[in-house]
């Protein structure tokens, strides 16, 4: 047999066969290279072709991205030790603060970002430790975690939260509902059956949430709520929420709109929420009606519903006169037991109310740019029109959960360009989740709750997840196509926002941080070294990030992560997951 070989390696033509035969084999892989490494373009939603090849690696045989000699961060301690634990760099520059020259419009708890970025890193709390799984983290939290008792003591008559030793406790208790926040769920429900918890409702913002056991509750219902409240002497109740594993966000209704879509939510609650809605001419009940769908509802329990004194009525009797020039109709009024009451107001489905007023104030918005965004801009005095079809017919409420997670959206343009991107990208991620990410990438599901999807497109990625107890938040770049309409359409909550700035939430907030094909267009606005101290500061310890990119973007991050302490691995050269530890320098910033 060897001899058989030596001659055919001795014969004059075999060689150049032999070398023929490995210059195709050679080419057939460059090609097949080619094909099947990604070349995406974020701003053109998914295709086929984005499907990851079956031929590639096992998932399970990562490798280690090698470190970069030529990146060189040293890291340090923020300064300021304890007071620093907390820091959101958009809301805490007292600079920026201190030089307002009003604070009667709540200007104070808006967004001041600095003009240097976080360049350290924030300490943990004493004692900081992993956080309690949901969904007993419902109930529960490690008192470390959040080491905040002011608010146990200021509500202890409220039963919003207590302490039981090493823990916080929630017992689901609030200022409107003391006999616990499922019996003051379902009292709205009976109030009006039309709400439909989970099937016609499943959107909801709750204004002033306190530590959002409202919210929580509620998705025991199959409603995903997007509570809100501003930085404030209520110490800490977001992050509360947040701890909890419940979705909840920083912000407040001062001179700026929300940094939601228009005619996005079903359902508003406002439970004693500590918003004077009829001040400066009516403008926060003119942002409720930007943000509501039409044919949705504003739950409204606070004392000028029920009490007589003469503040209480003053303040009902403006916000009458105000909710009936937005055509607003009052469809339920009652009190419960314990003789709170709240009323049920509904946003018109047709504009012929808007035509028929015999005074036109507040006048329709004139969107002259067509653009649906509402990134630092200033509060209407006026009324968003209701969203039309391709046919000028006002757009159909979406059909009942679970269905209008995977229909087509209301909001969806009738181009059929547009259905078929939809819908191949809803294909793609389903595919990807189930070839990739459920058990590829290394990431224990088990302790992922929080989840941010930093461009998250038509939400395709969120919806290949809602199988699992994890929430999104879905947020859309300011720079990327507006789909966040889409996105609530379809069931689910999310945000605006301008990576290169910090975003509205306390450090240690989210299990897991989501960017596909971000990076690419972001590094030619700011540093990417600035976009990943934000991460950092916004991630749990033991959290993961996941980054969908270029092996040119993913070489450029995997440096910077491991500066971090972090450890990265790279996975079919398409995609990094790096995971936060408890690391911190020993070393705090100076002046």
């Amino acid at each position: 047999m060897s001899t058989k070989v030596h001659d055919f390696f001795n014969h004059t033509k075999y060689p150049f066969i032999l070398t023929l035969l490995l210059f195709l084999i050679c080419f057939t892989l460059l090609l097949f290279t080619n094909i099947t490494t990604f070349n995406f373009n974020p701003f053109h939603f998914y295709s086929d072709s984005n499907a990851i090849n079956k031929d590639q690696p096992p998932l399970n045989q990562y490798i280690t991205v090698p470190k970069d000699s030529n990146v060189n961060i040293e890291w340090k301690l923020c300064k300021g030790g304890s007071l620093v634990v907390d820091y959101i760099p958009c809301l805490d520059n007292l600079v920026a603060i201190k030089a307002l020259k009003s604070r009667k419009h709540m200007e104070h708890r808006e967004r001041h970002c600095p003009n240097v970025s976080l360049h350290c890193l924030l300490p943990l709390p004493k004692g900081y430790k992993g956080s309690v799984l949901w969904p007993k983290s419902r109930d529960m939290i490690w008192y470390d975690n959040v080491p905040h008792p002011k608010l146990v003591e200021y509500k202890k008559d409220q039963r919003w939260v207590e302490k039981y030793g090493e823990y916080l406790v929630f017992p689901g208790g609030g200022t409107q509902f003391k006999g616990g926040a499922d019996h003051y769920i379902e009292f709205i429900e009976k109030t009006l059956p039309a709400i439909q918890w989970g099937k016609h409702v499943r959107v909801v913002l709750d204004v002033g949430c306190g530590v959002a056991s409202f919210g929580g509750y509620l998705l025991d219902k199959n409603v995903i709520t997007m509570s809100f409240a501003p930085k404030d002497e209520h110490e800490a109740q977001i992050q509360f929420a947040l701890e909890r594993g419940i979705p909840a966000t920083l912000s407040v209704i001062g001179t700026q709109r929300l940094s939601f879509p228009d005619n996005g939510f079903d359902l508003i609650h406002c439970a004693r929420c500590r918003v004077h809605w009829d001040a400066d001419g009516g403008k926060p009940l003119y942002e409720l009606n930007r943000i509501l769908r039409p044919g949705g509802f504003f739950v409204w329990s606070a004392t000028p519903v029920y009490l007589n004194d003469e503040r209480d009525q003053q303040a009902w009797k403006a916000t009458t006169a105000i909710t009936k020039a937005m055509c607003w109709t009052v469809v339920a009024k009652a009190r419960d037991p314990s003789g709170h009451g709240l009323v049920i107001y509904q946003k018109p489905t047709s504009s012929s109310c808007y035509e028929k007023r015999e005074v036109k104030t507040p006048p329709i918005c004139i969107n002259e740019d067509g653009k649906n965004s509402s990134w630092y801009a200033i509060l209407n005095s006026c009324l968003t029109p209701l969203p039309v079809d391709g046919a000028g017919n006002v757009q159909n409420w979406p059909v009942p959960w679970p269905q209008r997670l995977t229909s087509k959206p209301p909001g969806l343009s009738t181009d059929s360009d547009a259905n078929d991107k939809f819908h191949k990208d809803s294909k793609h991620w389903s595919k990807l989740i189930s070839d990739v990410y459920a058990d590829g990438l290394s990431i224990n599901w088990s302790g992922v709750r929080n989840i941010m999807d930093m461009n998250a497109g038509y939400a395709g990625f969120a919806t290949a997840i809602t199988d699992r107890p994890v929430w999104v938040m879905n947020v859309v770049p300011i720079d990327a196509p507006d789909t966040l309409s889409i996105i609530y359409d379809r069931g689910l909550i999310g945000m605006y926002h301008d990576w290169c700035e910090s975003f509205n939430t306390y450090p240690r907030t989210y299990d897991l941080l989501h960017s596909s094909f971000l990076f690419k267009y972001l590094e030619q606005r700011c540093d990417i070294v600035d976009v990943v101290a934000e991460m950092d500061r916004i991630l749990r310890p033991d959290g993961y990030l996941v980054v969908q990119d270029s092996m040119d973007i993913l070489n450029k991050l995997s440096p910077i992560l491991r500066s971090l302490n972090w450890s990265v691995t790279l996975h079919r050269n398409q995609f990094i997951v790096g995971r936060k530890s408890f690391w911190r320098p020993t070393v705090v910033e100076t002046e």
